[in-house]
């Protein structure tokens, strides 16, 4: 939860015009092991949360778009808090940007991937990251949530963004090799620069926190 009240705070900030950088802010990080839900969530009752919570998992109710997934350890999770007034005012291109970012960051692993009629990055049938925003004003939270090392066993407990009859997959298993967030931030942080057309100022905290001008 304090993710969500960190990027609700941000959101306020940058709506009011209070943020001291146009762009926005641009919040990296790992959660613990997860469960979370979007706003379609009349499928998911007070049993089903109960059920995933005897994993050893949290269960979080959230504003974002699509249904329930994983966010855990090994998996680098971006929430980009952007005023797209300063970039482009349609929450499709951003989401199609994430998308973008993320296949360009993979095909420095020389990794082919690509889009799907559903959201998100696949590769083949395999969801390699999954992506879910909320934007009011044009002011944006949550983001997207890469695999990279994560242990993909929680994942066998529920149907991934509600998705039948697809996987999902990690930079590491597709690589043969451990691949860590940590790994993968350097490489992320020049994808999404480039594809924004923004610079990023990093600031020290608990979390991996970068400005967006």
């Amino acid at each position: 939860m304090k993710a969500l009240d960190l990027q609700n705070n941000l959101a306020e900030l940058i709506k009011a015009k209070q943020y001291p950088f146009s762009g926005g802010a641009l919040l990296l990080m790992e959660h613990s092991p997860v469960y979370t839900v979007g706003l379609r969530r009349k499928d998911y009752g007070p049993e089903y949360e109960e059920k995933l919570k005897k994993l050893g998992a949290e269960f979080v109710y959230t504003n974002r778009g699509g249904l329930v997934t994983f966010h855990g350890p090994g998996q680098l999770i971006a929430y980009p808090i952007l005023n797209l007034k300063m970039f482009k005012a349609s929450m499709r291109w951003y989401v199609e940007s994430l998308e973008e970012v993320v296949i360009r960051l993979c095909s420095e692993y020389s990794l082919g991937c690509g889009r799907s009629p559903h959201t998100g990055v696949w590769i083949g049938n395999n969801k390699l990251c999954a992506i879910g925003v909320h934007g009011s004003k044009f002011v944006t939270t949550h983001g997207l949530a890469l695999n990279c090392s994560t242990d993909m066993s929680w994942f066998e407990h529920i149907v991934p963004c509600g998705i039948e009859g697809k996987g999902v997959t990690s930079l590491s298993t597709e690589l043969n090799c451990n691949i860590t967030p940590d790994d993968v931030i350097p490489r992320f942080l020049k994808c999404f620069q480039n594809h924004f057309n923004c610079e990023l100022v990093e600031h020290e905290g608990k979390d991996y926190q970068q400005s967006i001008v």
